[in-house]
Parts: C-alpha cells; sequence; structure tokens
C-alpha cells in the first residue's frame, strides 16, 4: 500500500503547475534541480526546527511537501514535452536520492541522533535501491512494499506539522525521534520485502 499507486489519478491537479513550468520555459530537469534544493531547504528547516526554534519543523515540512510535488512534476513535465530520456530518468533518480539523505541529515542533526539517522538513511536508500535492482534484472521496476517514497515524504511532512504543537516527549523521546525509528524499520522492511518478491519473481 503505497501512495505512488495514485500517480495516474492525479494528472488534473498536476496540469495547472506543468502548463505553468512549460510557459515559463523551465524543462523538466531545471524541475528536479528545483525539487533538490527544496530538499535542502528541508534538511536546513529540520536541523534548525531540533536545534534552535520548533517552528522552523513546519517550514520544513512545507519543503518536504513540495519537494514531493514537484518530484512528480517533472515526469508530467517531460511527457508534455515529449523529452522523456534516460538520462532525465538518471537524474531525477540520483537527485531523489541526494534528496532523501539531506532530508534524513536534517532531521538526525537536528536532535542529535546520528546513529539512528543512519539507521533511517540506510533503510531508505536499500528501499529505493531494490526497486531499481529489480529492473536491472529484467523485472518491471518496483514500487510497492510497507513504504514507498510518496509516503515516506507524506509521513515525513505531516510529522514536521505536528513537531512544533506536540513538543515534548513521548516515552522518553520525541516524535522527530519517533520518526527516524519509524522510518529506519520500515525502511529495512520494506527494503526486504522488494528483495522478496524479485526473488520470488525470478524463480
Amino acid at each position: 500500500m503505497t501512495l505512488d499507486k495514485l500517480r495516474p489519478y492525479i494528472s488534473g491537479a498536476l496540469r495547472p503547475f506543468v502548463t505553468g513550468f512549460d510557459r515559463l520555459g523551465m524543462t523538466p530537469n531545471g524541475v528536479s534541480v528545483i525539487a533538490f534544493l527544496t530538499a535542502l531547504g528541508a534538511a536546513f528547516g529540520f536541523y534548525l526546527g531540533g536545534s534552535a526554534v520548533d517552528w522552523w519543523y513546519a517550514v520544513a515540512a512545507l519543503f518536504v511537501l513540495t519537494n514531493g510535488w514537484l518530484d512528480i512534476v517533472d515526469g508530467a513535465l517531460a511527457r508534455k514535452q515529449g523529452v522523456s530520456s534516460q538520462g532525465g530518468d538518471l537524474l531525477d533518480h540520483v537527485l531523489d536520492r541526494y534528496a532523501d539523505v539531506v532530508i534524513m541529515g536534517g532531521l538526525a542533526a537536528g536532535i542529535e541522533a546520528y546513529a539512528l539517522g543512519f539507521a533511517a538513511v540506510t533503510g531508505v536508500l536499500l528501499t529505493s535501491y531494490l526497486g531499481t535492482q529489480a529492473q536491472a534484472v529484467g523485472l518491471d521496476r518496483v514500487y510497492g512494499g510497507l513504504v514507498g517514497r510518496a509516503d515516506r515524504l507524506a509521513i515525513i511532512g505531516l510529522v514536521g506539522v505536528l513537531a512544533v504543537p506536540l513538543s515534548g516527549t513521548y516515552a522518553g523521546y520525541g516524535i522527530v525521534w519517533w520518526l527516524l525509528a519509524f522510518l529506519a524499520v520500515v525502511g529495512h522492511l520494506t527494503a526486504v520485502q522488494r528483495f522478496y518478491y524479485a526473488w520470488i519473481a525470478l524463480d
């Protein structure tokens, strides 16, 4: 169950953004770069939210949700302009992975939970790796599993908003610590799930 499955059903909501970027002369690769810049903004906001003023979490959440939306827009723009290419797909995936790393890094640095942040980052990267590795061995690209990228960004954005009113501790840890713990566990479980799917499909 992932939000990635909803991509085919949101074309109507995408249309104004795709049309707007097209009229501005933006390329899909340019949109991908802007999406990555929003991830950097999210990382900085999460760091400040944990180490300075907690309302920065809400700012970071906005950047995260923008990153996720632009990650859908760039592909739709490529299709509209008829410029879909393997190079653009490669750039999109590379920037997505860097975006995942910096967002997790900002969350972890803000609360100085570096070991937990490492576990979350590796879970996220392995989830993405297993999705594309299935394609590398002749299967379709795998987007399924417990938590895909769209789900992950939605959850991070939601927790970023809730981190402001729910700034206390729960069982001794703050809500951001629990977010990282969730992402670490579910990320690795999703990676294993995708590996199992690919293994069975190849058998």
